[in-house]
Order: structure tokens, then sequence, then C-alpha cells
């Protein structure tokens, strides 16, 4: 069966589109046509909308990548009748009702917790100056201090957003598991991937495998195409 060529990637919370230049190299040398949402990440709705309109420009099928709270985005926005698969990179895969939130509100035992700030006007930032160790603990310490100087401010309403119908209950997963992850502890992950029936793969690193490690993150992107195709 022929591979799926219309790969669409969907950024996580404090972060934007440009931290995928890497993986986005890396797919369009193999022959992708790949598209990055820039999701404001003030609403799960607006995010949503975003992120469809980006699908309805695609001539074709689409696998639809999510990191992070993009996981959130794609399970809502992933519906699409043009979305034929679905990839999670170390990400919140709710189920209906749920949000990040929800998903956050118990966290397992010992898991680290992450250096949010309280909430400034309705948005949330990280503390810079934990930002390396929380989010990008094998980032170049350059890249690190400039991901933490360039957060994107994380809408409430983002990660209050609850989802209305899972993409992955009817579409086919594909999940990377991320073992050094302090952002999304790896037993949630896990717990996350398994519910939704995804293919898993695990990879070290750490919540930034995208910008650390965007080989292991474009191979399993490439094997959804592959395999739902």
């Amino acid at each position: 069966m022929p591979t799926i060529k219309n790969i669409v990637l969907v950024h996580g919370g404090f972060v934007d589109g440009s931290g995928w230049r890497a993986v986005y190299d890396l797919l369009k040398s193999d022959g992708f046509n790949v598209s990055v949402v820039q999701n404001p990440t003030l609403s799960l709705s607006g995010d949503v909308a975003a992120t469809h309109q980006i699908i309805d420009g695609q001539d074709g099928p689409v696998v639809l990548v999510g990191h992070s709270y993009g996981g959130a985005v794609i399970t809502e926005a992933g519906t699409h009748p043009k979305v034929a698969a679905l990839v999670y990179i170390t990400a919140f895969a709710p189920d209906k009702g749920e949000s990040v939130n929800s998903l956050i509100a118990n966290p397992p035992p010992g898991a680290p917790v992450p250096p949010i700030l309280p909430p400034n006007k309705g948005y949330l930032f990280l503390d810079k100056t934990k930002f390396a160790a929380s989010f990008a603990g094998d980032v170049d310490s350059e890249t690190a201090a400039f991901m933490a100087d360039s957060q994107v401010p994380w809408g409430l309403d983002a990660l209050g957003g609850a989802i209305t119908e899972p993409a992955w209950k009817t579409k086919p997963s594909w999940y990377l598991v991320v073992t050094d992850d302090r952002m999304i502890p790896p037993p949630a992950q896990r717990l996350m991937s398994e519910r939704a029936g995804s293919t898993v793969v695990e990879v070290p690193g750490s919540h930034a495998i995208y910008v650390s490690n965007p080989n292991a993150v474009a191979a399993v992107i490439q094997k959804a195409a592959s395999k739902a195709g």
C-alpha cells in the first residue's frame, strides 16, 4: 500500500512550531509534504481550528503528529476525515471528557513536578531557571536557554479544554514513549498509549525529544505513514 505523503506537525505548550525544524528537514528529505501548525495555545478549540485549517489544505490523507499538549489537539482534531493516522510524541492522549488539567491532577508518586509558575493573567510559563532540567535536559545549553527565553504563553483555556470525541478510538495511532521525560512521567505515557491501543516505541531522552533526537521522531512518523497508507 502507498505511503501517506502529507505530514502535519502540532507543537505543545510553552513552545512554537519552529522546534520541529530538524524533524521537518528529515521528513522533507525523504519526500514527504510537511506542514507545521502554529497553534496559538490559547484554547483547545482555537488550536483545533488552526490545525483543521492546515489539514483542509492538504491534497490527500494526513498523518497528524502532536507533541506534549499537541497530543490533546490531535486527539480532538484527528476526527477530521483526511486524517489517516495519529502520532503522539511524549504527548497527552485524553479520553472523552478529559483535559490536560484532569490528566495532570494526580501525578504518580515520586514523579517530578514541572516547574510551572502560578498563572499570570490567565497564562502559564515555566520557571526559566528550571526550564532546561525539566523540559530540555538533553538539548545543548544554548538552545535550551533560547527555548526558555522564547516561551509562548500557555493559556489556561488550553489546559482546561475537554475532548469531545477522541480520534484514537477510530484512527490507528503510534506513540513515542520518552523514558527520561520530566514533564510527562513515562508511566503516564505508557498508560495513555496502552489505552489508545497505540503502536509504541520507547527511546531515552528529554521532553524535547523532537529537538534532541529528531531521527527517532521522524522514524516513528515514517512508520505510521507507511503502515496507515
